[in-house]
């Protein structure tokens, strides 16, 4: 164990002399990274490509659809991302941008005979899946919004609704929990068939929201019923190790919640992860529980389209995205973080990457916001605590032996970065910048004989310090 110092010093504007009485009048910041001080084990960051927006990718032109898994999941060259989020299914056709269900038609009860049906696609999603597994992503987040309509109280997928037979709702059809477990444990076992291991499984998604698409709604009460009825269900099939999320819920707020009610009914213990977004309420702290918390989802779904890392902190600009994800992990001690969605076209900034009908291929800043992210605070890294200095500072180690540290600069003046490493015999750094110039490109940094690292963090930038020692 050991800790590290990090000393920020205000740069000094060029057309100045740097005085001795300049430098006496200079500013110094201090900031502390105490690695003997730990928080959550980070699982990654990620996003989705449900509602077929995986077809996207997989319609494009050979060239260009390696460029874009490359954004997406090369650790050298793209993002790196390490965990996708596939959406389960429950619609009975796949027209416009619908989730074909395994089970299109009732099986007449819930104990009747299912007659599962797989088409090998999963809306372009399985494709996507079995890249990331060549990239080496180990995490897939398979997630239901809704279970198939007529296990519901209202026989529609659409609408909200609730599944038959959790706590309060009955339906003249049966309890149908049983069945939705097993329906579930069928998608799972057909992704494993195809060379991917589902890793996570969630089956609400804003639970608290009742959507014209395909939507199911849920207190904390009744998912932890459904909750005792899988986890069995899991081990029955030897999935032991498909961790169960919940609740998705639409805003942190509501999430806390729902969470309070699992405990209470005695189900949290029988989960993975406590899963939330971030539309009507964003993570405000920690939400008090024993389970690892995951962001999901989040995304600016209405603004127009842009590329842009800083201008006017509009809610698309890359630096905006880079604190949004800084709060959620340092702040609400977060071990995932995932946007909406990769890829989509139109003219909002609900997705990372453009892709028009002509097959025309636009990246946002957003996207790199996320790779000095992913790229450098690997799965199984740990947060090490940082302390002092006006910039926003992280750090994690990371299973391979590597310090990470994240600085943000969100004022408009560069800053001179002086780290001092103590316990650590660092041998090596590298310096990575994303700025209204810059994606994610290499920046000066150097390390001296006695281990301090020096480096720079212009106005309204993100640089990453990767150091790596003996």
């Amino acid at each position: 164990m050991y800790s590290l110092q990090l000393i920020v010093l205000s740069a000094i504007p060029l057309a100045m002399s740097a005085s001795p009485q300049l430098l006496a009048r200079q500013s110094t910041t201090s900031i502390t990274v105490n690695t003997e001080k730990t928080y959550q084990t980070m699982d990654g960051f990620g996003f989705s490509e449900a509602f077929q927006r995986a077809n996207l990718i997989v319609s494009l032109p050979a060239d260009k659809q390696k460029s874009v898994i490359d954004l997406l999941f090369n650790t050298t060259t793209g993002a790196g991302f390490t965990i996708l989020r596939n959406g389960i299914g429950s619609s009975p056709d796949s027209s416009s941008d619908h989730m074909n269900t395994i089970e299109p038609k009732s099986p007449g009860s819930p104990s009747g005979t299912p007659n599962y049906v797989w088409d090998g696609k999963d809306s372009g999603q399985l494709w996507v899946s079995q890249q990331a597994v060549k990239y080496g992503v180990k995490t897939f987040y398979a997630n239901a919004w809704s279970a198939p309509g007529y296990m519901k109280t209202n026989n529609n997928e659409n609408n909200g609704g609730y599944l038959c037979g959790v706590s309060g709702q009955t339906c003249s059809s049966g309890d149908w929990k049983q069945a939705f477990a097993n329906y579930l444990v069928q998608y799972i076992q057909y992704y494993q068939a195809a060379g991917v291991s589902i890793t996570h499984l969630g089956f609400l998604n804003e639970p608290d929201y009742s959507a014209s698409y395909a939507s199911m709604q849920s207190s904390g009460t009744q998912a932890a019923d459904f909750i005792k009825v899988l986890s069995p269900t899991l081990k029955a099939a030897n999935l032991t190790d498909v961790g169960i999320t919940c609740c998705d819920a639409e805003g942190w707020s509501t999430q806390v919640s729902m969470t309070q009610q699992i405990k209470s009914a005695g189900a949290e213990s029988l989960l993975s992860a406590i899963t939330s977004h971030s539309y009507t309420s964003g993570p405000s702290g920690p939400i008090s529980t024993s389970r690892k918390v995951w962001q999901t989802e989040y995304g600016d779904l209405n603004g127009a389209w842009t590329t842009a890392w800083h201008g006017s902190g509009g809610a698309g600009e890359g630096l905006t995205w880079a604190n949004n994800i800084y709060n959620a992990i340092v702040n609400a001690n977060c071990s995932a973080y995932l946007y909406w969605v990769a890829t989509q076209g139109g003219s909002t900034n609900e997705k990372l990457i453009q892709i028009d009908s002509s097959n025309n291929v636009a990246v946002s800043k957003r996207l790199w916001a996320f790779a000095n992210w992913s790229r450098f605070v690997r799965p199984g890294a740990v947060r090490v605590q940082t302390q002092g200095g006006s910039l926003k500072t992280s750090a994690f180690k990371n299973v391979d032996g590597t310090l990470a540290v994240q600085v943000i600069n969100t004022g408009s003046s560069a800053a001179s970065v002086s780290i001092a490493l103590q316990g650590f015999n660092g041998t090596a750094v590298a310096g990575w910048i994303t700025d209204n110039t810059h994606d994610l490109s290499s920046t000066t940094a150097q390390i001296s004989s006695t281990g301090t690292v020096t480096g720079s963090v212009p106005g309204y930038a993100m640089v990453s310090f990767v150091v790596s020692g003996s």
